[in-house]
């Protein structure tokens, strides 16, 4: 990446000032701002990012239980929501999609939550963090469920909202103006922004205040990150300041943060956009690095408060450069840098962080709609304690184990109106698939049912009929 090593920080001061941000925020992004023009790529080589060791199972943690019911009270559990569905064609948050038995993701984590403050009579406050993007269709959903502001967990807000900051253009490394649409001249910084976010608001100083021990962060769009009170109980009782939900690297998450071990022994997360180009083969290497990050973190919030105060509300996270173009709907449009950190990467901040392996059944986000078909298909089942999971019945003979893999040609089937369009009836039974490979067009007609291994590849552009009723078996 070029750089232009004397340029001004004053109009991208000027033109947050003009926006009304906070100057810590301002001072904050000025830090990355210098480090981008200094020609800091936010590269972690991989002689700095070893694999890990001695990572502890999350089998050690059932011992825990009672701990866990014990820390249930002092927990907050906040989802991060900041995501727009734009990938899938979605024009608002992703949390507010359909997915199953005609309930939105955000309606299955609040049905989840009730739940378990009724199971446990116990207070158990829910917040989504926000960006500007998600902040009012958000809000608006959430009215639906008068219940969660009831009690005690009512004193906490349904929602807070993350900073935005400038995109810079690559070749000037000025603030964007982008006059045919000036909300796309910002950007999120990124889920690391949440310690800055809870610092900024007093939404921290608040928790703490109402006696609130433990926050519990994971992606609105990954159902399996429930409440474990297991993992909280070994948390609580290890009294640790950070712990990660890790697990086992498949071919499918080549391209996920990993966690890595610097040469001090200090565990790191590091994500693809801080690997060096020539070292990508080496971070795709699922062998070698074994982990990745779920983000599902489990979070001390005294720990948090004293660090935050060290570090005047700066943890100064790993900067992550991504390229991108101006207008995302427009990849032509001109590349722009947006800084962003990571939240995963305060791991690497607090002394003494660990991390926990977990089964796969607590990372199942939807990022694709090969992953949106799969979890609406009766491979997965919403139980009455409103989690979502695999159906029992799969890993029993003659049932393949394990979650059905699901890859859709993205030139058919990358959008949602494409997936209404050809899957009219909804998603094919995959109860008793393994994999389920489409290339090319085609149109599913009604109680179709894949079975064990099956890949279509139609190379017309002329969609074909796959009839009523038919059973694919490969």
């Amino acid at each position: 990446m070029g750089r232009i090593l004397t340029v001004s920080f004053a109009p991208v001061r000027e033109k947050m000032e003009h926006a009304g941000l906070d100057d810590l925020l301002i001072r904050g992004f000025e830090h990355y701002y210098a480090q981008l023009c200094g020609g800091a790529t936010g590269y972690i080589p991989g002689a700095s990012a070893r694999p890990p060791s001695d990572i502890a199972h999350s089998s050690t943690a059932v011992g825990f239980h009672e701990e866990g019911l014990d820390a249930l009270g002092r927990l907050v559990v906040v989802k991060l929501n900041g995501g727009l569905g734009a990938t899938m064609g979605l024009h608002g948050p992703r949390s507010l999609l359909m997915v199953k038995d005609g309930l939105r993701f955000l309606d299955i984590i609040v049905r989840h939550v009730l739940h378990l403050r009724r199971k446990m009579t116990t207070r158990l406050p829910l917040i989504f963090m926000n960006s500007y993007s998600t902040q009012e269709a958000t809000q608006r959903a959430l009215t639906d469920y008068p219940q969660l502001t009831e009690g005690d967990a009512g004193a906490l807000p349904l929602t807070f909202l993350q900073n935005k900051v400038p995109k810079i253009w690559q070749e000037t490394l000025q603030p964007v103006a982008w006059h045919q649409d000036p909300a796309k001249e910002w950007c999120p910084p990124g889920h690391g922004d949440i310690y800055l976010t809870l610092h900024m608001s007093s939404m921290l100083s608040k928790m703490l205040a109402l006696g609130y021990e433990y926050m519990f962060v994971s992606n609105a769009d990954n159902l399996g990150a429930t409440v474990d009170t297991d993992i909280l109980g070994y948390f609580s009782a290890r009294k640790l300041p950070f712990l990660m939900e890790v697990t086992a690297r498949t071919a499918a998450d080549r391209k996920g943060g990993h966690l890595a071990q610097s040469p001090d022994g200090r565990l790191l997360l590091r994500e693809i956009a801080q690997c060096p180009p020539e070292e990508i083969a080496q971070f795709q290497d699922i062998d070698r690095y074994r982990l990745f990050n779920t983000n599902n973190l489990w979070i001390h919030l005294p720990s948090l408060r004293e660090l935050l105060q060290e570090r005047d509300g700066f943890l100064d996270l790993p900067m992550i450069v991504n390229n991108k173009p101006v207008d995302p709907s427009r990849p032509d449009s001109p590349p722009v840098f947006q800084l962003e950190t990571a939240v995963g990467l305060a791991i690497s901040a607090f002394d003494g962080s660990q991390a926990i392996q977990v089964p796969r059944d607590r990372f199942m986000p939807v990022k694709k709609c090969n992953d949106l078909l799969a979890l609406r298909s009766d491979a997965y089942r919403l139980s009455q304690e409103q989690c979502i999971g695999l159906d029992p019945r799969r890993g029993t003979d003659p049932f393949p184990g394990g979650a059905p893999l699901v890859e859709l040609d993205d030139r058919f089937y990358q959008f949602i109106e494409q997936i209404q369009e050809r899957f009219p009836h909804g998603p094919p039974s995959l109860l008793r698939c393994r994999s389920f490979s489409v290339a090319g067009p085609y149109t599913f007609g009604a109680s179709v049912s894949v079975e064990g291994d099956v890949s279509l590849s139609n190379s017309s552009d002329t969609p074909v009929d796959i009839p009523d009723g038919a059973v694919l078996s490969g």
